[in-house]
């Protein structure tokens, strides 16, 4: 019988998972005895007679369950990006057993008394910066999640967190299993018509796959869906679509009352913490302070943004009428008006791109901008296992020609795949014993695949997707830290978006364009007048994005800074909150919330404003390097020595400031976005 290879660490190159050899009956057993080992690892921690010290509590904390970590790293990686049944039950039933597992050790009286008294006297310990970061940020999680409450409330604690956990899980099962159930099956060729042959292509692939030879399937998977909403001619098929990606958590497998218990648990676990509601929680340890500080945020931006929305939308609603005798513009046309808008405005044609940005070319050029900006390799390894046959994996080494990193890269969608794109790792930075351990970095993506005829072109959006992604991933690539909970992107929440929105400034310029946007077939490169094109458009509808983005930022706030007994309807509370700042005539029945699995399944809630707070941080930080020249070295150099290299370890806002020398100003972003 073959050992339990998520025992113990790999005798692989840096450590890395053996994925072909892990296999899913592997996760259960491990995780029941590594569960085991940690609480005992903390029992020793309690039951130390030596008086309290940093590195006999809170460091020994830190490295209490290193191996359990690592496994459950594997697995929920894996359960996003190659799920099945086994999987999903695998995550049903330990999720409640990791809230517990979670909560044994911030609610053990015990050992906060350690952490406790380490705080109290935490001026007597000489603790480095770094080490005071790591205290602090111990002692505020204890705090915040409840060692400071008596037994009773500890009790209901625990039961709130195991009913989050697992209904948490069950939203994000109910938005895959809809997105994965809906298919729009085309017989006759004539509603085709407008589509680009690669996705024609693409879509016959799929219904090959689906056994459906005969006719061409259409997914809710974004390079299938957001192609056809762009392009295809038949506006009956566009509103099936638009439809059907907007009741996902709506139909089969519903959400509605998925939601209602996430929020109000939350807001009953803030209640018990001494916190007037979810989103006061959450942003009590961010950048923005209050719910009101966001609320005002978020309101200044979209007071300035929803007039010229209004223009912008009215563009649209004279071509359609102009063109196709539309009376009434609808959700469904945008996209596809869209795309003519910019053609006539700019003469840019969202497919005449698509050439120029063969994804080996935009890998390669994605690592050439980071290699002139902070002097790093990505070197191909055959020899390092990957989870699926289609991921890549590099060696990243810095310019002493250290490894510092391992980064994979998944790029293409499957029915086993969670949508979108995010970056991930398998393990983090740290320097155990003053000894580097790389991370193991991983971005995961959804881009369009190759047909039979082409290889993978990527749209312009897929490429600032890459960007973005990459800079979150270089976030950790090129984290200096010693404690791997301070690594990377353990950072304030409303500061992790910084490295990624600020990366996609480089897909806007001709310096780095030239790097990799060759034709794939002439080897031509991009030519100036197309750079100069996808500048100028680079603020097309900017005023509609960000009413939209601020939205999302009130739906959010709206769901988590208030008491939400009195929500009955999710569809008429969703409906009341952004009634307000409407663009486009309300779809019946088709809700954002049901499929919001960044505020109801990963780490957003209370959150989402982030994004919008980052903008104003990344168009600040990017105008240095447009003063200083976009490959400077010294601004570079201060970015990484400032910044990516601290991950969580000094707070957010004097990292800015060391960098920037001055507090970020949010006209930066008003005017790189062209509202003021």
């Amino acid at each position: 019988m073959q050992k339990n290879l998520l025992l113990s660490f790999p005798n692989t190159p840096f450590q890395t998972p053996q994925f072909t050899s892990i296999k899913d009956e592997d996760f259960a057993p491990a995780f029941d005895i590594l569960v085991d080992e940690s609480k005992k690892n903390i029992h020793q921690i309690i039951e130390n007679i030596e008086k309290p010290t940093f590195e006999n509590t809170i460091e020994a904390l830190e490295n209490a369950g290193r191996l359990l970590e690592r496994a459950q790293s594997i697995f929920y990686n894996l359960e996003h990006t190659d799920n099945n049944d086994e999987k999903q039950k695998i995550a049903e039933k330990y999720s409640s057993v990791f809230s517990e597992y979670e909560n044994d050790i911030i609610l053990n009286e015990k050992l906060f008394q350690r952490i406790d008294a380490i705080w109290k006297q935490k001026n007597t310990f000489n603790l480095s910066a770094e080490q005071e970061m790591l205290l602090k940020k111990t002692h505020t999680s204890f705090i915040k999640n409840g060692a400071n409450l008596d037994e009773n409330q500890k009790e209901k604690l625990r039961e709130i967190d195991k009913e989050l956990a697992e209904t948490t899980l069950k939203f994000g099962n109910n938005v895959l299993a809809d997105t994965q159930n809906f298919i729009l099956e085309i017989d006759n060729e004539k509603d085709l018509e407008g589509i680009p042959t690669m996705f024609i292509e693409q879509a016959k692939n799929t219904a090959i796959q689906k056994n459906m030879p005969e006719k061409w399937i259409f997914t809710l998977h974004f390079p299938s869906y957001m192609p056809f909403m762009m392009y295809a001619k038949n506006r009956d098929l566009r509103r099936k679509l638009s439809v059907g990606y907007g009741t996902r958590g709506m139909r089969e497998n519903k959400n509605e009352e998925v939601i209602k218990k996430i929020v109000n648990l939350r807001y009953q676990r803030a209640n018990l913490l001494g916190f007037d509601s979810h989103a006061a929680f959450n942003l009590a340890d961010r950048m923005a302070k209050t719910p009101k500080q966001v609320n005002d945020f978020l309101e200044n931006i979209v007071q300035i943004a929803y007039p010229k929305a209004k223009n912008e939308v009215k563009e649209l609603e004279d071509l359609a009428k102009k063109l196709d005798q539309i009376e009434q513009l609808e959700a469904w046309d945008f996209a596809y008006y869209s795309e003519k808008l910019k053609q006539e405005k700019y003469a840019l044609d969202t497919a005449m791109l698509r050439p120029y940005f063969k994804l080996e070319n935009v890998i390669e050029g994605v690592f050439k901008v980071a290699e002139k900006l902070f002097q790093l390799q990505f070197i191909p390894r055959k020899d390092i296992d990957v989870y699926h046959e289609e991921v890549k994996v590099y060696e990243v080494k810095n310019a002493k020609n250290e490894t510092i990193s391992i980064f994979y890269a998944d790029f293409f969608p499957r029915d086993s795949k969670k949508q979108g794109a995010w970056m991930t790792n398998f393990r983090g930075q740290s320097k155990n014993n003053n000894e580097f351990q790389p991370s193991h970095t991983s971005i995961v993506c959804n881009f369009t695949p190759s047909s039979p005829s082409q290889p993978s072109l990527l749209t312009f959006d897929e490429v600032t997707t890459f960007f973005h992604e990459f800079g979150h991933a270089l976030h950790l690539i090129l984290s200096d830290v010693k404690y791997e909970n301070l690594s990377g992107t353990n950072v304030a929440w409303d500061f992790v978006e910084l490295p990624s929105q600020l990366m996609e400034n480089w897909a806007y310029t001709q310096e780095a364009l030239s790097l990799f946007a060759f034709h794939y077939e002439t080897n031509e490169i991009i030519p100036q007048n197309l750079v100069q094109k996808i500048k100028n458009s680079a603020n097309f509808q900017s005023a509609y994005q960000a009413v939209r983005q601020v939205n999302f930022g009130l739906l959010d706030m709206a769901w988590h800074a208030h008491n939400p007994a009195h929500i009955t309807d999710v569809y008429a509370f969703e409906s009341d909150i952004t009634d307000r700042f409407r663009l486009l005539p309300k779809t019946e029945k088709t809700i954002a919330s049901t499929s919001f699995s960044h505020i109801f399944q990963g780490g957003y809630s209370a959150g989402y404003y982030s994004y919008k707070w980052a903008e104003v941080l990344e168009a600040d930080a990017f105008a240095l390097f447009e003063e200083k020249g976009v490959f400077d070295p010294e601004t570079a150099n201060a970015l990484r020595k400032n910044i990516l290299s601290k991950g969580g370890s000094i707070d957010p806002m004097e990292l800015y400031k060391n960098f920037r020398g001055q507090e970020p100003d949010v006209k930066a972003l008003l005017k790189k976005t062209g509202l003021i």
